[in-house]
Parts: structure tokens; C-alpha cells; sequence
């Protein structure tokens, strides 16, 4: 199938339309520092996507009370897997963008990364590709699961900034891959290649991010999702709920969320006789915050706190080559009828 055109060139020629892939993440702070922090959680905690509560209600709380409290702590959080490189979100987040534009080619698809909060923008970098003639855009949120939350809110930010376009591009949207038959293969040789060199614990525990259980109660299909991503996961290594369990992280707040909480499983196991446990995140496309300082630091804490020897924490798949090339798989099957490539190794 051959290229579309853009408008014509002040010199009359039609330049060859182009499709790129924008890869979502959530975003992260420029810096670990109070100030950094304040600006991006004001962002991220203004999304009426992220808190659902009336702005009457929230905008007194959130700048009266969290925004006031919460960045010196979170910045502490951050400086604590802070790299050289900087925020272990966006290195991990570039290098994915960098391999997966190599995997196609070059004058075919163009892969960038843009965040939901903080930079680069989802605005910035769609304005930016359509200044340079994209006409074909694929929007991959890096988040397995769909919830209102996250992927919902990725799809505000890319449809927001395609409203200041006068001529906007074609746009094709992937809600979730969490059932996806190499996103599991994925997440299993993981696993597997972990087992490999460190041996396998007593448990293998998955824990998800968290989500309020109203929001699965007004429709939102996250827990389904999660149950169906660790019950294919289970099956492909041959195991039990009880040696690998399912869990959900990262709680804030009174109200109830989806359950069991990964923190009360942390609490309660040494004390049933688990004394060596093993966790995956898989709704983590990247290691953050979430995954290095909440699990493999605080986790880890408060497990051999409560009685237990060893907390192993097993990296997301990040940029490895098995994460590379399913998301390259599941990127050429939503290019079909765009590109030549989507028939190659789809």
C-alpha cells in the first residue's frame, strides 16, 4: 500500500506522508528534589483521570495539604534510585524507544517517547512530528493492563494535543496488550532466566499497581486484566496460586482498593513459614519508583521485618531484547494497512 501525501510544499512538491509509533509512559521528575517533585505531582495529581474526587473537594487538599507535605518525601523516595543518567523511568523509557525505532526501518517508522507528566510531553513531542510531516500516528501506552487511570489518560493528553492541529494526523490507539500471547513469553523467560542464576523461592509473588475498587465498580476493566495476565503467566511456568500469588501495591488513602494488599502479604507470610519470596511487577513496563524503592528497598524492609530472610526483587522487562521485539510484534500488527513492515514479523 503506498504512502499518503501531506499539503503541498511552498515549492509545490508533495512530501511522502510518514507513520511514527509513540510509545506513553507515565513521566517521572526532572531532579530528585522537593521542588522538582512538587511541580511534577502537581501535574500528575491534577488529572481529574488520576483523582476523581470533585476539583472543589480535591484543589484544597492537594494544595493546601499533599503538595505542601508530600514532595520532600517523595523526593528522598526518588534520590534513593536516582542514576547518573538520571530518573530510571525515562533511561529505561529512551532506551526501549531507541531499540524498538532500530528494529524498523529507517525511512519506514519512526518510534519517540513521550510522558503523560512531566517531560518530554506527549504535546511537545506530537507537535514536534507533525511539524516534521507525520501523517500516521500509533499511540502505544507502555502499560499492559487498561485502566482509566493510566491508558485513559494517555488518550486524553495524545487526543488534547491533536485538537491544536489544523490538519491532525491518522491516529490508531492500542488500549492494552495484557493477555498478549509473547507480553506473557516475555514476562516468563524473565522469570525463568532469574530462576536461572539465583535459584526460586518459596513464592513468586506478582504485585500490580493498585487501583481503588469504586473504579472497577464503575466499570473499569484493570482487575480483570491483571487476574487474566498472572493466570496465563502462571500457566506458562507451571504454577500453582499458591506458589505464585497475585497482589496489588502502592495504596494511598482511606477508601478501599483492589485486594489482597501486597504490603499485608509482606506482613503476614514469615509468619506462615515463608521465609524467601521472589516479586514481579508485570503492569511495569520500565522500572520506577514503584518497582526499585517501593518493592526492592521498602518491600524488601518490611518483609525481613516481619520475620522473613530474603525479598528478591525480579527487574521489569525494560529494554531487553524479549520486550523489544514483542513490542515490535504488536506494534507492526496495528501498522497493517499503514506500512510495508506490518507484514514483516508481525
Amino acid at each position: 500500500m503506498s504512502d499518503i501525501i501531506a499539503s503541498p510544499t511552498a515549492s509545490g512538491q508533495m512530501p511522502v506522508a510518514k507513520t511514527a509509533v509513540l510509545l506513553v509512559n507515565l513521566g517521572t521528575p526532572e531532579a530528585p528534589t522537593a521542588t522538582a517533585v512538587r511541580r511534577y505531582l502537581a501535574e500528575f495529581l491534577s488529572d481529574p483521570r488520576v483523582i476523581e474526587t470533585p476539583r472543589w473537594l480535591w484543589w484544597p487538599i492537594l494544595h493546601g495539604v499533599i503538595l505542601r507535605i508530600r514532595p520532600a518525601r517523595s523526593a528522598h523516595a526518588y534520590s534513593s534510585i536516582w542514576t547518573g543518567q538520571g530518573s530510571p523511568l525515562l533511561v529505561h523509557s529512551r532506551e526501549l524507544a531507541a531499540k524498538l525505532c532500530d528494529a524498523f526501518a529507517p525511512d519506514s517508522v519512526r518510534v519517540e517517547l513521550g510522558m503523560r507528566y512531566g517531560n518530554p510531553s506527549v504535546r511537545e513531542t506530537i507537535t514536534r512530528l507533525h511539524a516534521e510531516g507525520v501523517r500516521r500516528l500509533l499511540v502505544l501506552p507502555l502499560y499492559p493492563q487498561y485502566s482509566a487511570a493510566s491508558t485513559g489518560s494517555a488518550f486524553d493528553a495524545v487526543t488534547r494535543a491533536l485538537q491544536a492541529l489544523r490538519w491532525p494526523p491518522e491516529l490508531r490507539f492500542i488500549n492494552d496488550y495484557h493477555d498478549d500471547t509473547r507480553y506473557v513469553d516475555a514476562l516468563a523467560a524473565s522469570v525463568q532466566a532469574y530462576w536461572r542464576d539465583h535459584g526460586r523461592a518459596q513464592k513468586l509473588l506478582l504485585s500490580f499497581h493498585g487501583l481503588p475498587r469504586r473504579c472497577i465498580d464503575r466499570g473499569d476493566p484493570y482487575l480483570d486484566h491483571c487476574r487474566a495476565t498472572a493466570q496465563r503467566l502462571r500457566a506458562r511456568l507451571d504454577l500453582g496460586e499458591e506458589e505464585c500469588a497475585l497482589s496489588f501495591q502502592s495504596r494511598v488513602g482511606r477508601e478501599v482498593w483492589i485486594q489482597p494488599y501486597t504490603e499485608e502479604l509482606l506482613d503476614r507470610w514469615p509468619g506462615e513459614g515463608v521465609r524467601r519470596i521472589q516479586i514481579l511487577c508485570p503492569g511495569f513496563a520500565a522500572d520506577c519508583l514503584e518497582t526499585l524503592e517501593e518493592i526492592a528497598i521498602r518491600g524488601r524492609a518490611r518483609f525481613i521485618a516481619a520475620g522473613g530472610e530474603s525479598l528478591e526483587y525480579i527487574p521489569a522487562l525494560n529494554a531487553e531484547r524479549t520486550h523489544v521485539d514483542m513490542l515490535a510484534a504488536l506494534i507492526r500488527r496495528h501498522l497493517q494497512g499503514w506500512t510495508k513492515e506490518a507484514h514483516a514479523g508481525a
